[in-house]
């Protein structure tokens, strides 16, 4: 039987900060927003959701809090997709220096904390 990937959930304390994140970094638009969930579409991906969790608490990775969830992005330009990363609000993890170059991959944390790849296509 084969399986549709849908969505992505993610659990969040401030989903204006997280669903404002989001949103910028991939593009599209925001389809739904209630108090509880924002829903964003953007091209090529399965709907994002960003989802009210009052008592989340980020993720430390690697060596804390155990990370609740990861997306690697496969991307043309590494240099330029760790900009708007960073420009939207992304904190790099690993290297903790811009990429050097388009080879290999980037480790950020999006406002909430969740780890994300950012990969040479």
């Amino acid at each position: 039987m084969p399986f549709t990937l849908t969505s992505v959930i993610i659990d969040a304390a401030d989903i204006e900060t997280e669903g404002a994140f989001w949103h910028r970094l991939l593009g599209g638009s925001t389809t739904t927003t209630t108090p509880t969930h924002h829903f964003i579409q953007a091209p090529d991906l399965p709907v994002i959701v960003i989802q009210s969790a009052p008592d989340h608490t980020a993720p430390d990775w690697p060596n804390g809090t155990p990370q609740q969830m990861h997306l690697d992005f496969a991307v043309e330009d590494l240099a330029t997709a760790d900009r708007a990363a960073t420009d939207a609000g992304a904190t790099r993890l690993r290297p903790t220096e811009a990429p050097a170059s388009d080879t290999g991959s980037s480790v950020y944390a999006s406002p909430a904390g969740h780890p994300f790849c950012l990969r040479a296509a």
